[in-house]
């Protein structure tokens, strides 16, 4: 039996757990892309170490664990589209007044209505850009 689901629902359960611990502790939403845009941008500045924390929590972790244990991925090996990826990603999650974390785990964990429209245009999205990029033009 094909067992690389239990990875996604772990990991699902580790991002809904930090989400709800975030919000309990702090009284905000877990947003990955609004924590860095206020780091950046200098915007509530009271809660910088907070902020800096979280991120270095974010990246740390998983390079402290890739020596253990390192999943494979079917990621490309052309950094032009790792690069234009992540700069859309940045651009979108500005658009969309927000990320993956913030509208689709807390979001729709809260019934939002914004975080629930949000989630299915950038799922959305994510398809359609897979079938130019793979299917279509075969970048990736």
């Amino acid at each position: 039996m094909e067992t690389d689901w239990l990875l996604g629902f772990a990991g699902g359960l580790m991002i809904g757990g930090a989400a709800a611990l975030y919000l309990l502790v702090n009284g905000r939403i877990m947003g990955a892309s609004g924590i860095l845009g206020g780091l950046l941008d200098g915007s509530d500045r009271a809660h910088w170490p907070e902020r800096l924390s979280f991120l270095a929590g974010l990246i740390g972790v998983p390079l402290l664990l890739a020596p253990l244990w390192a999943p494979e991925t079917h990621l490309t090996g052309n950094p032009a589209v790792i690069v234009a990826g992540g700069l859309l990603t940045g651009i979108g999650t500005r658009l969309a007044n927000g990320c993956t974390s913030g509208h689709g785990v807390c979001g729709i964990s809260r019934l939002a209505p914004r975080g629930i429209a949000a989630t299915v245009f950038y799922i959305l999205a994510g398809g359609v850009t897979v079938v130019l990029f793979r299917h279509v033009w075969g970048l990736i």
